[in-house]
């Protein structure tokens, strides 16, 4: 099993149209589709931090985070053609208040333990 960690850097000055899109529209849908795990938008606090070399980075930190379970890498990629190559994501997307508002995407994946 493998978990897809997906962070977005999306535009804070659109955040709040993106949050009710996300709310009505992307969310419902991906989780009908996929084993999402949780989807979380930043809610306006600032974020702390710690360590011995804090970076701050041009973009700051994401504001959208959401995790999906999937049972291997050849699993998601199937998954992600099935899902947002179909027609329901396309309906979904088309509803999206600025598509070009994504700053930077990551995606990074990880094991439980």
């Amino acid at each position: 099993m493998i978990h897809e960690i997906r962070n977005y850097h999306y535009n804070p000055e659109k955040l709040e149209l993106y949050r009710q899109w996300a709310i009505n529209e992307a969310v419902p849908f991906l989780k009908q589709e996929l084993d999402v795990v949780g989807f979380w938008i930043d809610s306006g606090d600032s974020p702390e931090y710690s360590g011995d070399k804090i970076m701050q980075l041009p973009l700051g930190t994401a504001n959208v985070t959401w995790i999906i379970r999937w049972d291997s890498m050849e699993d998601r990629k199937a998954g992600h053609k099935r899902v947002f190559g179909g027609d329901g994501w396309k309906e979904v997307f088309k509803k999206h208040p600025d598509a070009n508002g994504y700053f930077q995407i990551e995606a990074k994946f990880a094991n439980a333990v």
